[in-house]
């Protein structure tokens, strides 16, 4: 169980932009909740809760040093919009 405190999609989205300098909104948590690869949720009643540790946790796993763009690892393919 997480002992940092908890944050809804506005202010986590917040966090991860002051703490890291990472681009983050709330709409980007929101799809991610859904669609996976996003950071541990908690929910509290019906509100999606998320613990600064899960918020460090996810930008650590999404960020990699590279000391070049050939060390950069490919981008996903873009896919057609519905």
């Amino acid at each position: 169980m997480s002992h940092s405190p908890l944050h809804r999609r506005p202010a986590a989205a917040c966090y991860v932009r002051e703490r890291h300098g990472v681009p983050c909104a709330p709409s980007t948590l929101a799809k991610i909740a859904v669609t996976g690869g996003g950071p541990e949720i908690t929910y509290v009643g019906r509100w999606p809760m998320y613990s600064e540790e899960a918020l460090d946790a996810w930008v650590a796993s999404k960020t990699r040093a590279a000391r070049s763009t050939s060390e950069r690892p490919a981008a996903p393919p873009l896919q057609a919009a519905e």
